[in-house]
């Protein structure tokens, strides 16, 4: 992408060119919201607010830097608060409703009589793993594999983005893999 003429035109100010780098772009940085989040409303909400911080924040982007890379920075940083504001309304909600898990502690020993986790379908339950899988990786691993794996990106892209040296987003990533290998490593033994 480079330093191209329509991120120029922004940074003097024209909302026409704007508009264009949203449309141009819009679609990697939902799919990479989206792979952090795991959730397509989240995600949403993640590129609204990059569009808006990367608008607000155009001063501070250098015409000499790649737009698509800062503007994958701006994202990946949207999407971490994301996830840390949902991390702390879930310990806030499981703060307040420990004081009722005794009683579901009881509830949840009464079988249900619906179909078992055996009668999931092979594909579900692999979503479901690889989600869980993703969820438990953390905020800094998730965006390195996700931009790697999923946007392809070079390590030093990823390096520019997430603001690492490339030997520590090597690591990270490496990091990443051996965690996703290690949590998925039941379905491969079944």
């Amino acid at each position: 992408m480079g330093a191209d003429g329509r991120a120029t035109h922004v940074t003097a100010g024209d909302p026409a060119a704007f508009r264009l780098l949203v449309e141009r772009h819009s679609g990697a940085i939902f799919r990479l919201a989206f792979r952090m989040t795991g959730n397509e409303s989240d995600a949403e909400d993640v590129v609204q607010e990059t569009f808006l911080r990367a608008y607000r924040g155009l001063d501070q982007f250098e015409g000499r830097a790649d737009f698509g890379t800062w503007l994958h920075r701006v994202a990946v940083n949207c999407a971490l608060d994301h996830l840390r504001r949902v991390k702390r309304r879930e310990e806030e909600f499981h703060a307040v409703s420990s004081a009722d898990s005794e009683e579901d502690d009881v509830l949840s020993a009464v079988p249900s009589g619906g179909p078992g986790p055996e009668r999931l379908l092979l594909s579900a339950e692999l979503q479901v793993r690889i989600a869980g899988a993703m969820a438990a990786l953390s905020d800094r691993e998730r965006a390195a594999f996700v931009l790697r794996h999923f946007e392809g990106c070079s390590i030093a892209e990823i390096g520019k983005v997430l603001n690492l040296r490339g030997g520590a987003v090597k690591n990270t990533i490496f990091r990443a893999v051996q965690k996703l290998r290690e949590a998925l490593q039941p379905l491969v033994n079944s």
